[in-house]
């Protein structure tokens, strides 16, 4: 039985966030009536895969996802990450709304295409400059204490959700290996395995990015409280499409940095690789974190559709906030670095 309660002697800041209202979840509706409402037909059927992807994004409508077997967890839901002053996104956005290439790059691909991922058994390892490596099995991701988390998720792409996730800092996992003086950088690496992620065998369908997917940060950032690695959401284990059986969550960057399905952890002496920065790195800096002054080369970053329960349009647009909002907790990381220029 799902365990959730919420300490009342714990005190709320100004930067938590909790589930006042969640929107009914029968709100998406089928793409194609969109097509033929808006009259184009004819003209979506030459648009390639990706560009028409955006086009809809601009409507917040997605194909509805399919029912997922997911499992109940039991986790605490303190006081310290509740507040009243957000709305949750709903749970069928949440879980068909995604950037997960290694699925295809339309939003309705991961959840189309993830639902025969195998996360069950799983290995997660923790290497490099530590002074006790693990292998954790799949059992083992749910033995950590969990707690609820929810979070602000902003995209590069100028959108964004809020998030009950559920799962356990990552701090807690490297104080359980023991980060070693030399440690400075903490590099993560996604699963490969083409047979289950079509994307890595199809360089057009995965967005031309170079597999497996790795990002990176700072130890100073891995140790931070926000550092969460999720292995839930909504009170239960993780879909495919949103990084199951374990992904991290870094709420203060861009989507992109908090990677899903990871199989390795490993703390390095130097800063390690990272995909998108790899790909485009006029685009993509290492340090990826929200930023409404420095706009990507392509769009404004000063703004955001926040993804809502409506349809048609109704998507709200706010304005983006430094760090997502979570400049107390996050900002002294950054004394004295010019994130214009790292950005």
């Amino acid at each position: 039985m799902k365990g959730r309660f919420t300490s009342g002697l714990m005190k709320k800041a100004p930067w938590q966030l909790s589930e006042n209202e969640v929107t009914p979840r029968e709100v998406l509706r089928d793409r194609r009536q969109i097509i033929k409402a808006l009259g184009l037909g004819a003209i979506g059927a030459s648009i390639p895969g990706y560009v028409q992807a955006g086009l809809f994004d601009l409507f917040g409508e997605q194909t509805p996802a399919p029912e997922f077997v997911t499992t109940p967890l039991t986790y605490i839901k303190p006081a310290l990450y509740q507040s009243d002053d957000e709305t949750l996104t709903p749970y069928e956005k949440v879980i068909g709304h995604n950037n997960f290439y290694e699925f295809g790059t339309d939003k309705a691909d991961p959840a189309a295409n993830a639902q025969g991922l195998k996360v069950d058994p799983w290995i997660l390892k923790v290497e490099g400059e530590v002074d006790t490596p693990l292998t954790l099995s799949y059992d083992d991701l749910f033995k950590f204490a969990l707690e609820e988390r929810i979070y602000r998720l902003r995209c590069v792409e100028a959108w964004s959700m809020v998030i009950p996730w559920v799962g356990f800092p990552l701090a807690a996992l490297l104080k359980k290996a023991g980060v070693k003086p030399e440690g400075k950088y903490v590099a993560f690496e996604t699963l490969f395995d083409p047979e289950q992620l079509p994307g890595q065998r199809n360089r057009l369908m995965g967005g031309g990015i170079h597999y497996p997917y790795v990002e990176g940060l700072t130890i100073a950032e891995a140790g931070n409280e926000l550092s969460f690695l999720a292995v839930g959401l909504y009170g239960n284990t993780l879909p495919p499409q949103n990084g199951a059986p374990i992904r991290l969550v870094v709420p203060w960057k861009y989507g992109f940095k908090s990677i899903k399905s990871v199989v390795t952890i490993r703390v390095t002496q130097r800063q390690p690789p990272t995909s998108w920065n790899q790909l485009a790195p006029h685009e993509y800096g290492f340090l990826a974190n929200v930023n409404p002054l420095v706009d990507h080369p392509r769009w404004s970053q000063a703004s955001e559709r926040r993804i809502g329960a409506g349809g048609l349009f109704s998507a709200t647009r706010i304005p983006t906030q430094m760090f997502n909002g979570y400049g107390e907790q996050v900002a002294h990381l950054y004394q004295g670095v010019d994130l214009r220029k790292h950005y």
